[in-house]
């Protein structure tokens, strides 16, 4: 593959990233106007045309992994498992 053809590929792909962003700020717009609409009405959960809407709190435990190591180093060590990642960029 050329350069001309890797820059084409390039402006390509930032071009969809872009479009990408726009529909995913559209998208966490329009969460918000339901979730606004689901407090004005003080529900959790609604049944509109065949979807269901649900709004609700949760919790959930995560390990505090920096605390761990600050307070336990040898056993933060033990349990820690190495990964292999890739990274891409079009900058």
């Amino acid at each position: 593959m050329s350069n001309m053809e890797l820059a084409i590929k390039a402006r390509d792909y930032r071009e969809i990233q872009a479009e990408i962003k726009a529909l995913e700020e559209q998208a966490d717009a329009l969460r918000q106007a339901m979730i606004t609409e689901m407090d004005a009405q003080k529900v959790d959960g609604l049944d509109v045309g065949g979807y269901t809407i649900r709004y609700t709190v949760y919790e959930s435990g995560r390990l505090d992994s920096a605390k761990l190591k600050r307070e336990l180093p040898d056993v933060h060590a033990a349990y820690t498992k190495q990964t292999v990642a890739t990274r891409f960029c079009v900058a």
